[in-house]
């Protein structure tokens, strides 16, 4: 069907009336060098020192006014319980001690986490916020300071921080102990569920468990942990609308959505990212399957270039024109997945809603131009930044720069506190809240850091380091290590799928099928490598089968484990019976290019190049 003119043209005078605005209504204005100015090398040296300074001011400020409490209250220099009461954001700070290369007090917050930490607590908390902060701190940090090939390595480390995630990730089990294998909300730390635990979760909730758990079977050789995660994610997708779109919250019982709103936003958000990050990570073709389809059908429902709108999941009717600011890590997911072009665009209309008020708000209305009402606050979030070093990593566009020096500008001279940085209450007037999220540690300075570090001449872990990395989606370094990677392998570890053999998984397919398309973004240093991906139909059915977790596999070798060496596929026993099929598939973790068209016409129209305002006009 044909665009009118109001689909085609209405976004970008969206982005226009946005960028040309008057925002001298009681908003806080900071002066900045124009983009025609730039962030000069010497300059990025002196943000990255900066923001370095920024880090240090909230961890200090925590370790001395809030350490062993959760979090801290950086206006009053107090602190306060919000999780479970263990040192939360010590636990989250822990990888990026080890990014900052600061030995003294990686090691120092290792060993009081390994003598003093203990989870056998009567506390029921949230099972979705402990595994992305807590068991995703422990898991990255246990794997630097086990390695020597990490340089952060600590010689009296024995498995404290390993021992402790285990401790957790068992105690967390009993959630996943439904009819529909998708997890409780919460779960309580010595009891269990709690019979009177709330049925209702959300999409997000219950599937953005898999990295963390999908990791800890690789490092114990106990699938459980796997199997329980994916199975939570089958469960979402087997109760996707026929249009392929999933709400935001579901009854883990019933499986019936409680809220059909469809978005890539909140309550969904991180589901499509774990999608693309477990079959990065994993080498696990279902999650590259089910990613496919969910990203298709995406782009096909939501995206109102550059926009993204939530509509209802099963007659894709317009529901809530609002940018929320999860929806900002969307770029950063679509430069992992080779869609550069739509998430160029996206970040400069996302952008042009912090350039008007000086942060982005928890919700922004499209229709009325407005802050939504009860959405005006910016709790330190760190997606927009998240998707800013991805396209300056991609691109190696200055503008990028420019666009994270205005970020340190805003929470400089804006959320600045006596003991660390505050929660903006209302982005209009900028009135600060006593509080501290652990994610500004973990991921908002982290994602700043790393950006004005690579501009720089990149001295750390990520870019220089002895593995490639996936960021969880609480900014935590997971390595893709042999052990926890080997996607070259048919048999992986004891309990792993293992390729071949008869089981079939039913799947439904969508009519959106997949062309291949080469990479745009073969540039992007030290990241995941491939150019193209197969799109024939025997493809797509091994991705089917993918990922099944059905028997014994061989365990690895010391030469595995370590990686010396590899397991020669012609050996293999169970080989798959094409081999051709793996070697295109999984030669190496892919940077993804999927596609922007579909055998759908409409999706291809969606796509059109109908817009004639290029990025620089549209970001200025």
């Amino acid at each position: 069907m044909e665009k009118t003119w109001n689909q085609r043209c209405l976004p970008m005078l969206l982005l226009l009336a946005i960028l040309s605005a008057d925002t001298n209504h009681n908003n806080i204005i900071f002066l900045r060098q124009t983009a025609a100015d730039g962030v000069t090398p010497e300059e990025a040296t002196h943000l990255r020192d900066e923001v370095r300074e920024m880090f240090y001011h909230a961890f200090n400020g925590y370790m001395e006014h809030a350490f062993p409490l959760d979090e801290l209250k950086p206006l009053s220099c107090g602190g306060e319980d919000s999780l479970g009461g263990y040192a939360l954001t010590l636990i989250d700070s822990l990888d990026m001690l080890a990014l900052l290369g600061d030995r003294e007090r990686f090691t120092s917050s290792v060993d009081w986490i390994g003598k003093n930490l203990r989870f056998d607590i009567n506390k029921t908390v949230s099972v979705f916020e402990t595994t992305i902060r807590v068991l995703g701190g422990l898991l990255s940090a246990h794997l630097i300071a086990s390695d020597y090939a990490t340089g952060m390595r600590i010689p009296s480390y024995d498995n404290q921080l390993f021992d402790l995630a285990e401790d957790l990730a068992r105690r967390m089990l009993p959630a996943f102990d439904t009819p529909t294998g998708i997890p409780f909300g919460s779960v309580n730390l010595l009891y269990g569920v709690d019979e009177q635990e709330s049925r209702i979760t959300s999409t997000a909730g219950g599937g953005t468990l898999t990295l963390e758990f999908g990791m800890l079977s690789r490092l114990t050789n106990d699938p459980i942990f796997e199997q329980v995660t994916k199975n939570a994610v089958r469960g979402l997708w087997a109760r996707r609308s026929k249009l392929n779109l999933v709400g935001a919250h579901i009854n883990v019982f019933t499986g019936e959505w409680t809220q059909k709103d469809a978005g890539i936003g909140t309550s969904i958000d991180s589901f499509y990212e774990y999608l693309l990050k477990a079959y990065l990570l994993f080498g696990d073709e279902e999650y590259l399957f089910i990613f496919q389809e969910a990203y298709a059908a995406a782009m096909h429902y939501l995206y109102n270039d550059p926009w993204y709108v939530e509509v209802n999941m099963d007659s894709a009717a317009i529901v809530w024109p609002l940018f929320n600011s999860l929806q900002a890590f969307w770029p950063g997911l679509q430069v992992l997945a080779g869609d550069i072009d739509p998430a160029i665009r996206t970040h400069a209309a996302f952008f042009s809603v912090w350039k008007r008020y000086g942060f982005t708000p928890e919700g922004f209305n499209l229709a009325t131009l407005t802050v939504q009402q009860g959405q005006k606050s910016y709790p330190l979030r760190p997606e927009l930044i998240e998707s800013t070093y991805w396209l300056y990593k991609a691109t190696r566009d200055p503008r990028y720069l420019d666009v994270g020096r205005d970020m340190v500008v805003s929470l400089q001279y804006g959320a600045r506190c006596p003991c660390g940085y505050c929660h903006i209450v209302d982005v209009e007037f900028h009135n600060k809240e006593d509080h501290m999220e652990s994610f500004f540690l973990a991921e908002t300075v982290k994602y700043l850091w790393l950006l004005f570090d690579l501009a720089s001449g990149p001295d750390n872990l990520v870019e220089n380091g002895p593995y490639k990395y996936i960021f969880s989606t609480e900014g935590h370094l997971l390595p893709a290590t042999p052990q926890i990677s080997l996607i070259r392998e048919h048999c992986s570890y004891l309990g792993a799928y293992c390729k071949g053999g008869s089981i079939e998984q039913e799947s439904r397919k969508s009519d959106i099928s997949i062309h291949p398309q080469e990479n745009n973004v073969s540039a992007l240093s030290g990241s995941w490598v491939h150019s193209s991906y197969p799109s024939d139909s025997s493809f797509l059915k091994s991705t089917t089968t993918s990922g099944l977790m059905k028997g014994l596999c061989p365990g690895l070798t010391h030469g595995q484990k370590y990686g010396i060496s590899y397991v020669d596929a012609t050996s293999t026993v169970q080989e798959d019976h094409s081999t051709h099929q793996r070697e295109n598939v999984a030669d190496s973790h892919s940077l993804l290019v999927v596609s922007q068209q579909s055998a759908d016409n409409s999706l291809s129209n969606n796509k059109n190049n109908d817009h004639d305002m290029n990025v620089q006009e549209s970001s200025e």
